[in-house]
């Protein structure tokens, strides 16, 4: 059975249907992408997996549970959200955010050794770690919303967007943390503007149009695809090297 388990979800804002039909898995230690153009319906994916959005029909489950709940609900059981726009909390301080995170956590001394290992993957945040988060740049806020990821010691981040708005150094800087991310243990559902990055750092990936998934494979094949070369990856035509 798959880590993430997505079935037939319908999901509608209003009269706009969102999300028509999807279904989809991530297996235990994968990096899975979905990419699409803007309005897609992929951060609605996301947002309905973690419980923010409710669906008119379809079921999301994970490690074999059904995953109909509250976030935080959510948040416990293992599955953590990093949303579009980092989402940091702008007056509290770097250790304040990432201390937060681990509010539902009773394992002190665990929670001590995560902060340090955040501390380790995401150096500056060590020498920011008293300033307030709204006072961080863009790049720095980013590497707090996806340090607060691991606070949470949940096995399964969903990354939506991580690298948008960011300089091109931070962009390979945030596609290596994801690698990182992997080798700690984490599986990955990732929701990428940058295809190319994407699909060049996935196992899988998942093409969303109109809100249907109308091509799935793995990363290589799909970004070898002509169609999808063209719609998506303009002249960045080869993952190779």
């Amino acid at each position: 059975m798959s880590m993430l388990c997505v079935r037939d979800l319908h999901v509608s804002y209003g009269g706009i249907k969102a999300l028509r039909g999807v279904s989809l898995d991530v297996e235990q230690g994968e990096i899975v992408t979905i990419i699409g153009a803007n309005g897609a319906g992929k951060s609605t994916l996301l947002n309905t997996v973690s419980g923010f959005l409710k669906p008119v029909s379809g079921s999301v489950s994970f490690k074999g549970e059904a995953t109909g709940q509250r976030p935080s609900k959510i948040v416990k059981a293992g599955i953590c959200h990093v949303p579009e726009g980092r989402l940091v909390f702008a007056n509290l301080s770097v250790e304040d955010n990432l201390r937060l995170r681990a509010y539902l956590r009773g394992d002190r001394q665990k929670v001590a050794a995560d902060l340090e290992r955040v501390y380790a993957i995401f150096p500056r945040l060590r020498e920011r770690l008293r300033q307030s988060a709204g006072t961080l740049s863009g790049g720095e806020q980013q590497m707090l919303a996806m340090g607060r990821a691991l606070m949470t010691d949940g096995d399964l981040i969903l990354l939506d967007e991580p690298s948008l708005g960011l300089a091109p150094l931070l962009v390979k800087t945030v596609f290596d943390i994801i690698r990182d991310f992997r080798a700690l243990g984490k599986t990955i559902l990732l929701v990428e503007q940058n295809a190319f990055k994407a699909l060049h750092i996935a196992d899988r990936a998942y093409v969303l149009e109109q809100g249907r998934i109308v091509k799935t494979g793995p990363a290589r094949e799909i970004a070898e695809d002509p169609a999808i070369k063209a719609a998506y990856l303009g002249a960045k035509s080869t993952l190779a090297g």
